[in-house]
């Protein structure tokens, strides 16, 4: 099975998976003395298991220690004191198109979580012959454990042309406001067949912001009004950066306004971004920091480099995470990590020197690594998708 055809059937292969810089707005040290090398041989200790293949690692925010993880057929499950709740917290398979890369793929708390209970999904469905992407509302029912089924408010709702490359990830940022990564459609012949990367005019292949507290006329959201397209012709005024194929996790620096976010590439390179606004990030005319279409000779103007990359020669697909703001590993404080699906690799990203990022091995383990997860106070946990388990990043 060829690197491409693996991600391609993610979960079948996964078992069945101002008009500023938001990503470089924190202040920058002007220090080049190099900062502490990461901790090598850290390892993952085992949390909690038997989940469905698990997509994704939530938490409210609530000050109740719960761990919500996501689970690809269409179940939230609740780990609450370091076990698994039997019950599942939300169970909605009955309108997820589960399958391959498609599935339920994304939650999100709302900033205000504790005192309104509204959550976000981003899953896949069918309706009629049409496969679409809905991004929905919910509320938690008056048991903190339970959420109402029946309260889903659809505000989004984006037509798939293909079953692949359905990115997955929405998160809140520090501006309040709902961002919501979708990737381009995937394809059954030439990579990227309608140029969906590029294209202003489709919601696919970009990373959205929107406003979920307020409406614009005819949405059941608001368009904020700094979005950098809300004034271009032709363009959708929801994209806040485009040019990606399948951006499978991105996260907010916690405590800063930094926008990570990683990219999973076609046949050669795997990379990481640091998100702009208004960026655009190459795909399908780029494949990380290489020509793609073409192969030689491309445009590169006014497109953005990712800040690290790697060959497959070392992995398959990529998989974003966090940057460290825990305290348990202190060598590990401000330092990105991220891994790859297939081959188990943790990797930590250090900024050692303004705009210089160095890339080292934190560690390797035998899984298939679908997300990474953060909680309150800033430790970091990983996905088994193929094992079910939720497991902990630690010093030996």
């Amino acid at each position: 099975m060829t690197p491409r055809t693996y991600r391609m059937l993610l979960g079948a292969a996964l078992l069945g998976i101002g008009s500023s810089l938001i990503a470089c707005g924190g202040s920058r040290s002007n220090s080049m003395t190099p900062p502490p090398p990461p901790p090598a041989n850290l390892v993952l200790t085992n949390v909690a298991g038997g989940l469905t293949s698990p997509v994704d690692f939530q938490v409210p925010n609530d000050g109740s220690g719960r761990f919500f993880i996501v689970e690809q057929p269409g179940t939230i499950r609740i780990i609450s004191g370091g076990a698994l709740v039997s019950v599942p917290f939300l169970d909605i398979s009955s309108k997820v198109d589960f399958g391959g890369e498609k599935g339920l793929l994304g939650l999100a708390f709302h900033p205000d979580y504790s005192q309104n209970h509204l959550f976000y999904l981003n899953y896949d469905r069918v309706s009629g012959s049409q496969m679409q992407t809905v991004i929905a509302e919910y509320h938690t029912s008056s048991n903190a454990d339970q959420a109402d089924p029946n309260s889903e408010r659809i505000l989004l709702l984006v037509d798939q042309p293909f079953p692949n490359h359905k990115g997955g990830q929405l998160a809140f940022g520090p501006d309040r406001l709902l961002y919501i990564g979708l990737g381009d459609g995937g394809n059954s012949g030439p990579p990227d067949p309608f140029g969906n990367g590029q294209s202003l005019a489709t919601l696919l292949g970009k990373m959205l912001r929107i406003d979920v507290s307020n409406t614009s006329p005819g949405l059941q959201y608001a368009i904020p009004a700094d979005n950098p397209f809300v004034s271009t012709s032709g363009a959708l005024p929801e994209i806040w950066a485009y040019g990606f194929r399948n951006p499978w996790r991105f996260s907010f620096e916690r405590e800063g306004t930094r926008l990570f976010c990683a990219d999973v590439g076609q046949n050669q390179f795997e990379e990481i971004d640091l998100l702009q606004k208004g960026g655009n990030f190459g795909w399908s005319v780029m494949e990380g920091a290489h020509c793609f279409n073409p192969s030689s000779g491309c445009d590169m103007n006014n497109k953005i480099l990712p800040i690290a990359e790697y060959d497959h020669n070392e992995g398959s697909a990529v998989i974003g995470g966090y940057v460290y703001k825990g305290s348990a590993i202190p060598n590990l404080s401000g330092i990105y990590v991220f891994g790859d699906l297939s081959g188990g690799k943790i990797w930590g990203l250090q900024e050692t020197a303004p705009g210089t990022w160095t890339r080292s091995t934190l560690l390797s383990k035998a899984l298939t690594l679908s997300s990474f997860g953060q909680d309150e106070s800033g430790e970091v946990y990983v996905l088994d998708y193929s094992g079910g388990n939720v497991l902990k990043l630690a010093s030996p």
